[in-house]
């Protein structure tokens, strides 16, 4: 295994291992999970440039359009609970309440 792709998979488990450790705020988790899909994408990008897979070629696109949606959502998110609650600890939210 090339040092490039150690890197990459080093990463993603330093994301991993963050989303694990820091989950007590929202935008920790989501800078954790942009982390994960960063790695995700470059690694995806590196494989299918040096297989010449030619069918994959829309993979690293579909996986930064998938990203742009979760950074989207995960941000309108962190916006919606800070302005309802003020805060953006996880633990203090119920999500069973009406």
């Amino acid at each position: 295994m090339s040092s490039i792709y150690m890197n990459i998979l080093l990463a993603f488990t330093m994301a991993l291992l963050g989303l694990l450790m820091y989950r007590s705020h929202l935008m920790s988790s989501l800078l954790c999970l942009e982390g994960m899909m960063l790695s995700l994408f470059i690694l995806s990008t590196v494989t299918m440039l040096n297989t010449s897979f030619t069918l994959s070629s829309m993979m690293p696109v579909m996986l930064m359009v998938f990203a742009a949606c979760e950074a989207a959502v995960g941000l309108a998110l962190l916006v919606t609970v800070s302005n309802t609650y003020g805060l953006d600890y996880v633990q203090n939210l119920n999500l069973l309440q009406c």
